[in-house]
């Protein structure tokens, strides 16, 4: 396996994962939708969670890797405005919980920077030219 197969094997189970949570814990996440959005907070919850699974799927497979790479970079900018309401709600909240909340933020920037070094390998997995 190589280095990029790596990382787009291992971007794909992190938003499996988060997927999966979004699914079966959605009280967890209901609180951070942004009261901008319309509607129920649980649908955009629900709604975030098959997102990220199906950018997981995107991700996992190499025909579709480009694509899911970019929808990755997308998605991670999309919940932005979540993370940083849960930073703000949270300001009050026990330190190590503060933490949590406010290391989310420039948490994007790294995982933007994945997604998007992952689009760019080619379908075999290998580093760009």
């Amino acid at each position: 396996m190589t280095t990029r197969r790596g990382e787009a094997v291992a971007l794909a189970g992190l938003l499996a994962t988060a997927g999966v949570t979004h699914l079966l814990r959605p009280s967890f996440y209901d609180p951070i939708v942004p009261s901008a959005l319309p509607g129920p907070a649980r649908f955009w919850t629900y709604a975030s969670g098959v997102a990220e699974l199906a950018v997981a799927a995107a991700v996992a497979n190499p025909a579709t890797r480009r694509a899911g790479g970019q929808a990755a970079a997308a998605l991670f900018i999309a919940v932005l405005p979540a993370n940083v309401k849960m930073a703000v709600d949270w300001r009050h909240r026990r330190p190590a919980r503060r933490a949590i909340a406010y290391g989310r933020v420039p948490m994007q920037v790294p995982l933007i920077w994945w997604a998007l070094r992952v689009a760019r390998a080619d379908t075999t997995g290998s580093a760009p030219r």
